[in-house]
């Protein structure tokens, strides 16, 4: 019989410094890895498998909604649908990229970097299908044709370049300044979140009666409400952090984090289909919609921008000193 035998695994003082996660103590891959046994990693309960899965998984209940969605829709002729396409074609992209970086970010340091520069990539394109998708579908009444919903998404798409660059350059400051590095990380993805959620913000505060009359308010509500215990997990490092080494397999924050984006997403995604089914008549007579050339020039931009940084910095990582990058000061 074929035997198959699994990568061996590390404690946290076996490997470097920049693979280290703050209370997990064992349960580390190799810090050089193979492909094959960074695949194979995928069947072996390491402290990275639940980080995979809990993102791989819902890429394809993702990918499920999206082609249903694509399948139900003119693509050449409902121009209404298109911001809801790129919005669910985003939210597939993302959780495929953060499930590709836990996989593969044990290969070397620099691979561990780069893979997740990646991933911060793919994070920001699915805030800016979300601007898009709100954009179309969820501004408040009042705010529809105003110079704010003119501007919105091109804000949004600023906001996506500036947001995987300083994710990017905030991976160089985790071993010598590990709480600035936090910080960075963190207001990197909390300004688009904060700048894209404004419309919905306003619904829910300013005019809530008006938000009432809709089913997708409690959808709003509780995306909101999600969002920021996600944010909570990210920052806290709990419960790891009370009990190191308790929690390096099942139940760390980082899982408990990935679960928690997957239900904020699943829940934005109904709120967004709720509202562009029922505003609809509303939407359509009283908003100019999206053209091809505006959704797709968006798109592009943030792309090639963001794999500008992306290569930017990666090309960094092979200029400074390992010393510098990867060794804390004494």
């Amino acid at each position: 019989m074929l035997s198959l035998k699994l990568p061996r695994l590390f404690r946290i003082d076996q490997v470097p410094q920049v693979f280290h996660e703050q209370g997990i103590l064992f349960g580390y891959r190799h810090p050089q890895s193979s492909a094959t046994a960074c695949i194979l990693s995928l069947f072996q309960m390491t402290n990275e498998t639940l980080n995979i899965w809990t993102h791989l998984l819902p890429f394809w209940f993702f990918v499920w909604r999206f082609v249903t969605a694509l399948c139900m829709t003119d693509i050449w002729n409902d121009s209404y649908s298109w911001p809801l396409l790129v919005y669910m074609c985003t939210s597939c992209v993302y959780p495929l990229a953060s499930s590709c970086a836990h996989t593969f970010s044990s290969m070397s340091k620099n691979a561990r970097h780069i893979c997740y520069f990646l991933d911060y990539g793919a994070v920001n394109l699915f805030s800016l299908g979300s601007a898009i998708a709100y954009s179309a579908y969820t501004f408040p009444d009042v705010l529809v044709c105003t110079t704010f919903h003119d501007y919105y998404v091109v804000l949004a798409v600023l906001n996506t370049i500036l947001s995987t660059g300083l994710s990017c350059y905030s991976r160089f400051l985790e071993i010598q300044k590990p709480r600035l590095c936090k910080v960075l990380r963190v207001l990197a993805f909390a300004y688009p979140y904060t700048w894209d959620s404004l419309p919905i913000f306003y619904r829910l505060i300013l005019f809530p009666r008006e938000s009432e009359q809709t089913e997708a308010t409690l959808y709003h509500q509780k995306h909101v409400i999600m969002t920021l215990l996600a944010s909570f997990l990210y920052s806290a490092h709990l419960p790891e952090r009370l009990a190191p080494g308790r929690f390096d397999y099942i139940g760390h924050s980082h899982q408990l984090f990935h679960v928690c984006v997957i239900l904020a997403t699943h829940i934005q995604m109904e709120s967004i289909l709720l509202d562009k089914t029922l505003r609809k008549e509303w939407l359509l007579a009283n908003s100019r919609p999206f053209s091809f050339s505006q959704i797709a020039g968006a798109i592009l931009l943030c792309i090639i921008f963001s794999l500008s940084n992306i290569l930017y910095f990666s090309a960094v990582l092979y200029r400074i000193p390992e010393p510098e990058l990867h060794k804390k000061e004494t």
